[in-house]
């Protein structure tokens, strides 16, 4: 009898056919689980399957008191049975191989930002000298940005503009 069990019991039966096991089971819900085994084949053999489960209990001895250290004792073993086989993994040399690039990548694109910002101050100065010569106004052009404040004004415009065309 050494298969893989299965139950095929309802399921709004089960705890029904557990307490009926135990023998907790009285009353109204004797009467209704007798009913239900009487139609279900399914529960009839779930109950003849765990049946012997209470007398098989009974013959076996109780079991000393594991001490005060057994959790901590499991635990620590199966912490370091869970470090063996993470040696021992197949992904463990992938690992440490991604976190060496993933620094490596980090370290790299921090000296990338590093030179970005001093280039950029380099030629912010050399930039500024550029621009500053650029800016000296021309006395002999009218400034196109401006509007005339008067009709004089745009005479004048106009008859520069129509000066230099010809």
């Amino acid at each position: 009898m050494n298969r893989d069990y299965k139950t095929s019991a309802c399921s709004e039966f089960e705890a029904l056919l557990e307490d009926s096991v135990s023998g907790e089971i009285g009353g109204q819900d004797a009467v209704r689980l007798s009913q239900h085994l009487k139609g279900c084949a399914g529960c009839r053999e779930a109950l003849e399957y765990v049946a012997l489960t209470p007398r098989l209990l009974r013959l076996a001895e109780p079991s000393a008191d594991p001490g005060p250290g057994f959790a901590r004792d499991v635990m620590a073993r199966i912490r370091s049975d869970k470090d063996i086989r993470a040696e021992k993994s197949f992904w463990q040399p992938l690992v440490s191989m991604g976190w060496r690039f993933a620094a490596t990548a980090t370290l790299a694109l921090a000296l990338l930002v590093a030179y970005d910002s001093t280039s950029h101050v380099q030629q912010g100065v050399a930039g500024t000298l550029a621009l500053e010569a650029a800016h000296i106004p021309d006395v002999f052009s009218p400034d196109p940005a401006r509007v005339p404040a008067s009709r004089d004004e745009v005479l004048m415009m106009v008859a520069e503009n129509e000066h230099g065309n010809r």
